[in-house]
């Protein structure tokens, strides 16, 4: 009976011990700046892990205050949580992640960064010429798409993200509009 006590005390120090060294799910939420439900939302997606308490209370690891700082980062550079969780999972589950693991999953997003640079680019340079619908400026405009010629090029808005328009429409075209 001695020594099952023992081992009884021993898990409940170790569990005791494992609960300081974790977070609450409102200490990673005020840590990270991510609200909870975003938090149960990335743990519903496996970005995340955490341990129940014993009252069944998240309880998280210190380490996932980096992934939780990668998941954000990610985002802002256009990954998607399908892609954000294929590059978590090349990281080490066993240990926090490191300056050489991060730098080996952010190095292949250079590409990236400078497609979203140039998309913001065609973005703002749009802006300044445009004052919307009606601005006369039909020849130039990037919306003015007389007879939808657009959707012959794809979903979405095909001119802004970088297609070209046709090279001149019909004079009659632009006088329907």
């Amino acid at each position: 009976m001695i020594c099952s006590l023992g081992l009884l005390m021993n898990v409940k120090i170790q569990v005791q011990v494992n609960l300081k060294s974790s977070l609450t799910i409102g200490e990673v939420s005020r840590r990270s700046g991510v609200a909870a439900s975003a938090l149960r939302f990335y743990e519903e997606r496996s970005l995340i892990t955490s341990e129940r308490a014993g009252s069944g209370h998240r309880r998280y690891p210190r380490p996932v205050l980096r992934r939780i700082a990668f998941i954000v980062f990610a985002q802002k550079v256009g990954l998607t949580l399908e892609e954000i969780g294929r590059e978590l999972a090349k990281l080490p589950p066993e240990r926090a992640p490191g300056r050489r693991d991060w730098a080996r999953l952010s190095g292949s997003w250079a590409k990236r960064i400078e497609e979203r640079i140039a998309e913001l680019e065609r973005l703002k340079a749009g802006l300044t010429e445009c004052i919307g619908c009606g601005c006369l400026s039909l020849d130039r405009c990037k919306l003015s798409n007389p007879g939808d010629r657009a959707a012959g090029l794809g979903p979405g808005p095909r001119y802004w993200i970088g297609d070209s328009p046709p090279v001149s429409a019909p004079t009659s075209a632009r006088q329907r509009l």
